[in-house]
């Protein structure tokens, strides 16, 4: 069921998105060579702990899980794009990192990713980077009132497209409120004029996520880490986002902290 915000819920809903903000700020910063996955992981765990706020991945357990999720940060390693599960890694030279962090603050939940790289960076991985950043720009400036679902799905996609990109559509962005996800299904591919007709309160996670090489993932032994079928590395960009009748409202925009 698609539920919509009263201007008063999306105000509510705003703490929810700057702590998710200040967190992936946080660790971003944080991140260097050498970095252990589980200490991020524990350093996310922290802050949940200082804030007074609830983890949305610690208990997650959906269809295609192997388990309950059992971390509260999602850490995917360059050929790993979605669902990375905390482990002992520590960060080497040239990693392409996506930190995906979704918590809930007063009952009301938000949702976002970045994606960077440690050290001496690719510059293959620095266009894959500023692609999915850039189709979540074009998404973002598409969620407006009298829109549809499918305009934001055709936005994303052409920047993938015109990057030479193939898409995955299994998992995309989808409906922020109470809990992580609801409806909408946002998929990353779409046709416009389709789907949903976009309405004031309605609150979604917008995320684009691009692999080099291929739209193809198989899944890791821990049940959960999503990778390229062929290897080749992946990014992931994602914001909460609040329709309302004067525009798009990122309620997880980072760039109050000095950060993209």
């Amino acid at each position: 069921m698609i539920e919509l915000r009263t201007p008063a819920e999306i105000d509510a809903m705003r703490p929810a998105g700057r702590f998710v903000a200040e967190v992936l700020a946080t660790l971003r910063d944080e991140t260097k060579v050498g970095t252990n996955l589980l200490h991020l992981d524990r350093r996310a765990h922290d802050m949940i702990r200082a804030a007074g706020a609830e983890s949305c991945y610690i208990d997650y357990h959906p269809s295609f899980g192997a388990s309950p999720f059992g971390k509260v940060l999602c850490t995917s390693i360059n050929d790993a794009v979605l669902h990375g599960l905390p482990h002992d890694y520590a960060l080497r030279d040239g990693d392409l990192v996506t930190l995906d962090f979704a918590a809930s603050v007063d009952g009301w939940v938000a949702d976002s990713a970045v994606s960077f790289v440690v050290g001496t960076a690719r510059d293959e991985d620095l266009a894959l980077i500023d692609t999915t950043q850039r189709a979540l720009a074009a998404a973002i400036e598409t969620a407006t009132v009298g829109k549809k679902i499918g305009d934001i799905s055709a936005a994303i996609a052409a920047v993938a497209h015109a990057e030479g990109l193939s898409i995955n559509t299994d998992f995309g962005g989808h409906g922020v409120g109470r809990t992580m996800h609801g409806d909408p299904h946002v998929a990353n591919d779409g046709k416009a004029g389709r789907g949903y007709p976009l309405r004031a309160g309605l609150v979604v996670a917008l995320e684009p996520w691009f692999l080099h090489t291929t739209d193809e993932l198989v899944t890791d032994p821990d049940g959960w880490t999503l990778r390229s079928a062929d290897g080749s590395r992946g990014s992931h960009s994602e914001h909460t986002v609040a329709i309302t009748p004067d525009g798009p409202i990122v309620l997880t925009d980072r760039s109050f902290l000095g950060v993209d």
